[in-house]
């Protein structure tokens, strides 16, 4: 028999919530390749998303050769509802060398398209955007042809911030927008839904990045309604590329699952999408911002 692993955090309400959704199991990965990413990150004393999230598809894409990079170290001087990652009002300083730890890893792990993505870091003049710019200078230096995807923080909304990582060109340029405009408030801490639309506005017409991208959790209590009116907010400012995954709520501490959505509801978001114009739609209740971004990359630029 197949090991099963069942991906949902231990949750004291689940009494109330009923029996998880079969949807919401999955095989568990096998293969050396799974260790060797995980030696690889640790060899370079590296920190991911997979792990401080608690990411549902770290096993697959770890047996993949893939990760995704958590940038600025692993305190989050926000603290969302939803995530997972540590919560500091002074976290520690970036590390200076982690940009060419990043980028000889991204060589050792032989990836073609690279994701990185960062904690928040408001205690910083500039949001941590020259780290990340050193990141990806550091990594295109190490590795010809590879090519980037950026999920950043709203950097507080300052455009300067927000230019000195577009200046390095990224060729995807992410920001979630995470729920639909009514629960933003609750899910959020100090992100806004208008800032982000105005972020991705901004990013799109500086045409600095080829392609504009966000990301929506379903299961916090929105309707479809909402949903559809979030996916239009993105189309209009210019996203390309929409992912949509089941919220899962991480710890006791943080956000109840309020609905486990069926599959088919997650169809109906993905051809609506398509139906307004949106170029490329990945949803699916493991659907995260990262989630086979390789693959997706590949399919947009067909």
């Amino acid at each position: 028999m197949k090991n099963k692993l069942n991906i949902l955090p231990d949750n004291p309400d689940k009494e109330k919530q009923g029996r998880f959704p079969s949807w919401l199991h999955r095989n568990i990965p096998r293969g050396g390749a799974l260790f060797k990413t995980g030696e690889i990150l640790k060899q370079y004393r590296l920190n991911t998303v997979c792990e401080e999230a608690k990411c549902p598809n770290r096993f697959e894409c770890y047996s993949k050769k893939t990760a995704t990079f958590l940038a600025l170290g692993k305190e989050c001087s926000r603290n969302c509802g939803f995530c997972d990652i540590n919560f500091s009002k002074n976290p520690r300083g970036p590390e200076d060398d982690e940009p060419k730890r990043i980028a000889l890893s991204v060589k050792e792990l032989g990836l073609k398209h690279v994701v990185i993505t960062m904690v928040a870091r408001d205690d910083m003049e500039d949001g941590g955007a020259s780290h990340i710019a050193a990141i990806i200078r550091e990594t295109r230096a190490e590795n010809s042809g590879c090519t980037i995807e950026v999920l950043t923080s709203d950097f507080s909304g300052k455009e300067e911030s927000i230019d000195l990582v577009l200046e390095e060109e990224p060729e995807i340029f992410n920001h979630n927008i995470e729920t639909v405009e009514r629960l933003s408030p609750r899910v959020r801490h100090k992100a806004t839904y208008m800032r982000t639309l105005d972020v991705l506005s901004y990013v799109k017409q500086s045409h600095k990045s080829s392609y504009v991208k966000s990301g929506i959790m379903v299961g916090l209590g929105e309707t479809k309604e909402e949903v559809f009116a979030t996916i239009d907010d993105l189309y209009r400012v210019g996203c390309a590329i929409i992912t949509m995954g089941q919220y899962l709520q991480p710890n006791r501490r943080k956000l109840l699952v309020k609905d486990f959505v069926h599959p088919d509801i997650f169809k109906e978001y993905e051809e609506y999408g398509h139906s307004i114009g949106v170029q490329y739609m990945h949803c699916g209740p493991f659907v995260r911002s990262s989630y086979n971004a390789a693959e997706v990359f590949e399919k947009v630029t067909i």
